[in-house]
């Protein structure tokens, strides 16, 4: 990476209520972190702001920062409330209804108004042209250039903005996609325009073609963002030095690269917190987490095993059902495996018809915000709960910036929750808390278990401005052995995007069983990527090292799905048959529990992943640790009774300076630990160990 006078590194993570910022030194050991209100209509201008005001309050010069590293969920958003390009599709002739009847696949077997998302193209922009590939790359219908020409001046005048093309089989021979793009480019320069083989070059028609549509629908709005934010940090901050974008796989690109492929970075926010808890993993020795990332707007949870989170290679956006699988657009490329919840600090509580009280999705965002934050809001959220609850001190939120009003928190949790259920704020308060709790132990156990794992047996690291609130209670609920707080977990997934190192990833398909796979095809593949990569991150690197990491998605014959498979090393020939197989077997039985003797196996795909060195990150302390007393006082917070439900009352809980705890310090909880971003909770006897690097680590008394 680039690296300057200084070499000063700054991560800049868009939430839904808050942008995070989160500065490191060349050595990754100084960290100086900031946090303002996201600003929703322009998101841009809460990235800049922040990181001008950060650089101001250091004394850091702007040529002393080597690079800025950014993630957003603007083009999550841009999916999911279809306010992207519009948008046409070219595919082969008879396939133009392909991305609309998908899978033939009911998610939902009984539910008779069973949603699907529409196509992002809708079928009076989808348009045929003939030509036809064959699965092995040969050409069966050559293209037909002349209808094509016709429809890109079609195109250019109907007001289409952006084109997908998706061919049959053009991950095996990608020729007249290419020559299709060509002809866009000359009859219709001013479309944007994205090629499936050039954004998911594997097979199955529909995902391949929903992915595409997808990339090229957010093109422009990522090009003219990441555009005006790399060019507002030279010319108003001062920075001078690189954008590099989180993706969804957890590796960093430049923001050209980016803007290409924006696909790539619908995930970029979450993953950079699961990022830091495999980092924490690595520092601290420990192998397996369960990452917990509670923000303004909802939670994630994100299983790290073996000191690295899980990848998965692809997901869905737009799920009409948030936790059913099949019911979102699926989008072919990878991402860090999470389960996310719509519950944060900002989530909305309220009676549903039956008399049930429910917590979320819904979300009061940046704007108006919880009630007790002042500016218009009125229906209680998970923050007014957690403020009424003793929890937050109204008076040091956001470290003393911002002041909380526990009057209109009440006001809203007794009209909108309390009324209803004949309890008062405080009882209804409790009980908005607990469902909380309840709502993401649940999500982060099931999501456990589909990853075989028990969350009853992870540590649970805990992050986010309201994470380390609620972690205590739900890591109760899960049996967890301990959770753990880093120091600066309301902005860790800032933090994470400075663990990450340039990374891309490659795939291409060449279904075949084992016995009878073109070695030498295969081997040309791989060559292909490497350098594909190594070429695309030469500039980034500036002379460093980079490494490969080689992967298949290998199925035993007839199967429908593959798994996915290290390629153990060694060149890639007949000789690698037999521990390819073997690999593929352990890998099946890990996850299944059993093989299938006497069938033969077969390899769909090869991935690879070329990645630079990892940045150096190694937080220390905060340099108050162990210069005063960490004691600040008492407050009134509201402890459970044991029970399981929402019986407890207020009781007098010690309050501590997070900043004042040097390592190796032990305090007993109940105990409230407060930084400037974030509040740790405490509400049950604990034994509380500060560690080396200042984390805070928690476990059950007894």
């Amino acid at each position: 990476m680039d690296t300057r006078t200084g070499g000063y590194r700054i991560g800049a993570d868009i939430g839904g209520t808050f942008t995070d910022l989160a500065l490191v030194d060349a050595a990754g050991t100084r960290l100086e972190i900031g946090k303002l209100p996201t600003t929703p209509d322009a998101p841009d201008e809460a990235v800049v702001a922040g990181i001008a005001a950060l650089l101001a309050r250091t004394g850091i010069a702007p040529t002393e920062v080597a690079h800025v590293v950014h993630g957003t969920t603007l083009f999550t958003n841009a999916l999911i409330e279809r306010k992207g390009a519009v948008t046409a599709l070219i595919t082969t002739a008879g396939f133009r209804d392909a991305v609309e009847i998908g899978r033939e696949h009911r998610y939902d077997m009984y539910d008779l108004r069973m949603e699907r998302p529409a196509p992002i193209a809708p079928r009076r922009r989808r348009h045929e042209v003939v030509e036809r590939g064959a699965a092995d790359g040969s050409v069966l219908t050559p293209l037909d250039e002349n209808a094509a020409r016709a429809l890109a001046r079609t195109l250019a005048a109907d007001g289409t903005e952006a084109v997908a093309v998706s061919f049959l089989h053009a991950y095996a021979n990608p020729a007249h996609e290419a020559r299709m793009g060509a002809i866009l480019a000359e009859e219709a320069p001013d479309l944007a325009v994205s090629l499936s083989h050039e954004v998911a070059p594997e097979i199955r028609e529909y995902d391949r073609t929903s992915t595409v549509l997808a990339n090229v629908y957010v093109r422009r709005i990522a090009e003219r963002y990441l555009g005006r934010l790399e060019a507002r940090l030279r010319a108003e901050v001062g920075i001078d030095g690189p954008l590099y974008v989180m993706q969804s796989n957890g590796g960093l690109v430049d923001a050209a690269l980016a803007a290409r492929l924006p696909v790539r970075l619908v995930e970029s926010g979450p993953a950079a917190g699961a990022l830091a808890a495999a980092h924490f993993a690595e520092a601290s020795g420990r192998d397996d987490l369960l990452s917990f990332d509670m923000g303004g707007t909802t939670a994630k949870a994100c299983v790290i095993r073996e000191r690295r989170p899980l990848i998965a290679p692809d997901f869905e956006v737009d799920r009409r059902y948030r936790f059913k699988k099949g019911s979102g657009l699926p989008v072919k490329t990878p991402v860090i495996e999470m389960i996310e919840i719509g519950t944060g600090g900002g989530s909305i509580a309220g009676v549903d018809s039956l008399g049930r009280l429910r917590v979320g999705p819904e979300s009061a965002g940046a704007v108006p915000g919880p009630a007790c934050y002042g500016k218009g809001g009125s229906a209680p959220t998970v923050t007014d709960a957690d403020l009424l609850l003793g929890y937050l001190d109204p008076a040091f939120f956001a470290g003393g910036e911002m002041a909380l009003d526990q009057a209109a928190a009440a006001r809203a949790l007794e009209t909108g929750v309390g009324a209803s259920l004949g309890l008062g704020a405080l009882e209804a308060a409790a009980a908005v808390h607990r469902m909380a709790n309840e709502a993401m132990a649940a999500a982060a156990r099931l999501h456990a278990l589909e990853r075989g794992m028990d969350a009853a047996r992870l540590p649970l690291f805990a992050f986010g401005g309201a994470g380390p609130v609620h972690a205590w209670g739900v890591a109760r609920i899960l049996g967890s052995p301990a959770v753990v707080y880093p120091w600066g977990a309301g902005v860790m997934s800032a933090v994470g995007f400075l663990a990450a190192p340039l990374s891309l990833d490659f795939v291409r398909s060449q279904p075949a069983r084992l016995e009878t796979l073109d070695w030498a095809a295969a081997a040309r593949l791989m060559d292909d990527m490497a350098a594909e990569g190594a070429a695309a991150l030469a500039p980034s690197l500036a002379g460093a090292a980079h490494e490969a990491e080689r992967v298949a998605d290998m199925r035993y014959a007839r199967q429908g799905y593959e798994i996915r498979v290290t390629v153990p090393e060694g060149a890639l020939g007949p000789g690698m048959a037999a521990p390819l197989a073997q690999a593929f077997e352990a890998a099946y039985a890990a996850l299944y529990g059993h093989t299938v003797p006497n069938t033969a196996i077969e390899l769909v795909s090869w991935r690879l992943r070329v990645s630079g060195p990892k940045p150096a990150l190694a937080l220390a302390p905060p340099p108050t640790a162990g210069a005063r007393a960490s004691l600040k006082g008492e407050r009134q917070a509201w402890v459970a009774d044991g029970s399981g439900g929402t019986g407890g009352g207020l009781d007098a809980l010690p309050v501590h300076d997070r900043y004042a705890l040097a390592p190796g310090s032990v305090i007993e909880g109940p105990a409230i630990i407060e930084e400037r971003e974030s509040t740790v909770v405490i509400a049950s006897p604990a034994t509380i160990a500060v560690d080396a690097a200042g984390n805070l680590v928690a476990t059950p008394a007894g």
